[in-house]
């Protein structure tokens, strides 16, 4: 009945009234269709569902679509229907990190928890550096997109220098605040927190997400961290970079600004990315963090159970039982 329920036109609905009266509940199935008869088994289509992640080919690290439909006689087109109808993809592969930092289970509460709940008269701020952005310019001169043709580049290039970026993204509304040096040391991010300051009114705290780099935890550091109580720290898991939204902003900065630059020397960089960070700044668009830390870490263990070998980090204590390993990203 639920076929006649979605059908579409009166015709459709006589259709299968008529196959009702004749043949009652055995006429709303599937009756014979025209054409040719199934060539396919749902043995070979098992089959090769379970051959594509369990073995590899014997000429190459992974299947293709040729190399299978000689070893069971389909089709490359059979073969590549049945991967797309079950999400197998011999071709790509994904990198992740596990991390190895014992806190990580406390880490990602808190963070997160920054993320979905955070204080009262206090702005979250996740905070890094894009160190060594290279002024590249071309070997020779860029030929510019013409219909039929893209944009073309050498790939050799000239260096002019290096600079880094200071960033703090403020969670709650996009907004970047940006520092240049042209080194990075915990002189200069003392400085970056200085400028972080005169933009926060007085009287807001200011949580900081952000790495365990060694500059961030310099005893120059953890005195000016007293002077200036309203300043809280909050270190992301070793290797766990994707906890930190302000990647996902340099991510942004990268592919829009600075892969396809040409600089010919490093102040010239410098004025495109600040030129680039005022223009984000005048229609920032947040990034809306979504996931709860418990169901990060259950995600977590669901992979660890897929990893070879990982039953020992997984029988830890409730501290260590995610602690060595993060989220796949």
């Amino acid at each position: 009945m639920r076929r006649c329920a979605t059908a579409s036109t009166p015709h459709a609905v006589g259709g299968w009234r008529a196959r009702f009266v004749e043949h009652r509940i055995a006429g709303l199935g599937d009756m014979p269709r025209p054409g040719g008869p199934r060539t396919v088994t749902d043995g070979q289509v098992v089959e090769l569902v379970a051959r594509t992640p369990e073995r590899t080919s014997k000429d190459a690290t992974h299947w293709s679509t040729r190399s299978v439909a000689g070893e069971t006689g389909l089709s490359q087109s059979t073969v590549s229907r049945i991967w797309r109808a079950f999400g197998l993809r011999p071709h790509r592969a994904e990198t992740f990190e596990l991390s190895t930092d014992p806190y990580l289970v406390d880490k990602v509460h808190d963070v997160v928890g920054l993320y979905l709940d955070p204080p009262e008269r206090a702005l979250v701020f996740c905070v890094d550096e894009k160190s060594r952005i290279q002024a590249l310019d071309r070997a020779q001169p860029v030929l510019p997109m013409v219909p039929g043709v893209p944009q073309r580049m050498t790939a050799g290039y000239v260096p002019h220098g290096t600079t880094t970026l200071f960033a703090a993204l403020e969670v709650a509304t996009g907004k970047v605040i940006g520092s240049l040096h042209r080194r990075r040391r915990a002189e200069e991010f003392e400085k970056f927190l200085l400028r972080l300051g005169t933009e926060v009114p007085e009287g807001t705290d200011v949580h900081l997400v952000l790495d365990n780099y060694a500059t961030h935890k310099t005893p120059s550091i953890k005195t000016w961290l007293v002077a200036h109580p309203r300043f809280h720290l909050h270190f992301t898991p070793a290797g766990s970079s994707w906890l930190n939204l302000v990647e996902r902003w340099f991510a942004e900065l990268t592919n829009k600004q600075i892969r396809r630059g040409v600089h010919k020397f490093v102040q010239a960089l410098e004025a495109d990315i600040r030129g680039w960070i005022a223009t984000w700044s005048t229609d920032p668009k947040p990034y809306v963090w979504t996931e709860a830390a418990d169901e990060i870490l259950a995600r977590l263990a669901g992979y660890l159970k897929r990893i070879p070998d990982s039953g020992h980090w997984l029988g830890r204590p409730r501290r260590d039982a995610c602690g060595s390993a993060a989220y796949i990203r």
